[in-house]
């Protein structure tokens, strides 16, 4: 079975925590791992000011919320606005998870710190890889 063309994915807007910080990371390097002819990275202020475009691509496309802890903000308004999300992810959980130390600031990662955002990029990648094959999400994810 074959999935989607794209997959769209909005991290955590958050400051208050590192692992914003570390979603913000994690999605990027998802990005520059799987290229943007797989990958859409959405912006959660547009999504949430109202950008026709942010809320029109996830409502088209399976997207996955990268949310730094369990508020959930990102996958709350891609529910609200778009519908149904491909995926929720929460770094807090996955760092809890797998026993991986946060990073101590939240302004600039160390290279410890993005060796942590590497761990949750892994994450969504094969996230992204399961749905974009017409699967599931991993077992770190919600749906």
């Amino acid at each position: 079975m074959s999935g989607p063309s794209k997959i769209g994915v909005v991290s955590c807007s958050g400051e208050a925590c590192v692992e914003g910080t570390v979603s913000r990371i994690a999605t990027r390097l998802v990005l520059e791992r799987l290229g943007s002819e797989r990958v859409v990275t959405l912006c959660l202020p547009l999504f949430l000011a109202g950008e026709k475009g942010e809320r029109l691509f996830a409502k088209t496309f399976p997207t996955i919320a990268v949310d730094g802890c369990n508020k959930k903000c990102a996958k709350i308004a891609i529910e609200k606005y778009s519908g149904k999300i491909g995926c929720s992810i929460v770094v807090e959980d996955i760092l809890r998870g797998l026993n991986v130390l946060r990073p101590n600031s939240r302004r600039e990662l160390d290279k410890e710190g993005v060796n942590v955002a590497s761990v949750v990029a892994d994450q969504v990648k094969q996230v992204v890889e399961n749905l974009s094959a017409g699967g599931r999400p991993s077992r770190h994810a919600n749906v």
